[in-house]
């Protein structure tokens, strides 16, 4: 099972992270450069669920925004 929110399709983005090196101008330096750029992974906050799906119960991941705003109905017994 892929992780994406099954309402909205939202699931991890890839970045970057920068580290700067050097003394920024308007404190007298002659700016900061990037001195080296790492991968970083950005994940959704997906929560694992049991949702009725269809009338039938199906565990699925989900974000919390999704269900904060009421657009997945969780499974009860």
């Amino acid at each position: 099972m892929i992780k994406e929110c099954i309402i909205c399709g939202k699931s991890s983005l890839t970045g970057k992270v920068l580290t700067r090196k050097g003394l920024a101008k308007k404190k007298g330096g002659t700016g900061s450069k990037i001195a080296r750029a790492s991968k970083k992974y950005f994940l959704a906050n997906l929560q694992k669920i049991r949702a009725l799906i269809d009338n039938r119960p199906q565990t699925v991941y989900a974000c919390t925004k999704c269900m904060k705003a009421g657009k997945i109905q969780k499974y009860t017994r």
